[in-house]
């Protein structure tokens, strides 16, 4: 007899969140997409050291390494910038840990605001865990929610 588990080790845990912004797509697009590697770790507290790996002009295929503390814990990863469109999305997969951050930009039809989602996705968690995937997906979805708080409040008070 074959034992199935209810869990999938592959499937990912995803966290998402929306915030709107009242600047043009293009300013905010400029902050987050072309001076993604000035600014990043600005938005993401927990990132300590981000070190461009190919210059830091921020281009499809371009590679960064990162260290983040994480609830105590040093995790460094390289990443590298999947899609690069401007005033529309900028989006980074790991190459050493199993993860995607995604930058979705949106106008409305005045241009005078821009609707921000984030989305993070841990595209694989080891088979231990998956009992803690409710817990796990909290904790991303409250990231993602401070991720685009932080953005917006940056952002507002910047000169973008």
């Amino acid at each position: 007899m074959q034992i199935k588990f209810s869990f999938d080790s592959t499937k990912p845990v995803v966290g998402e969140a929306s915030i709107e912004i009242d600047k043009p797509i293009r300013d905010v697009f400029v902050y987050i997409g072309e001076h993604f590697f000035d600014n990043y770790p600005k938005w993401a507290v927990e990132v300590v050291k981000l070190e461009p790996l190919d210059g830091k002009q921020v281009v499809v295929g371009a590679k960064a390494k990162q260290v983040r503390q994480e609830y105590g814990a040093t995790v460094e990863s390289v990443f590298e910038i999947t899609h690069f469109q401007p005033a529309i999305m900028l989006a980074f997969k790991g190459l050493t840990e199993p993860y995607v951050h995604s930058y979705l930009l949106a106008s409305d039809n005045d241009n005078k605001t821009t609707q921000l989602t984030f989305r993070f996705e841990l595209t694989e968690i080891e088979i231990f865990m998956r009992p803690f995937q409710k817990l796990i997906r909290a904790a991303i979805e409250e990231g993602a929610e401070n991720t685009v708080e932080n953005i917006k409040n940056l952002i507002v008070s910047s000169s973008y």
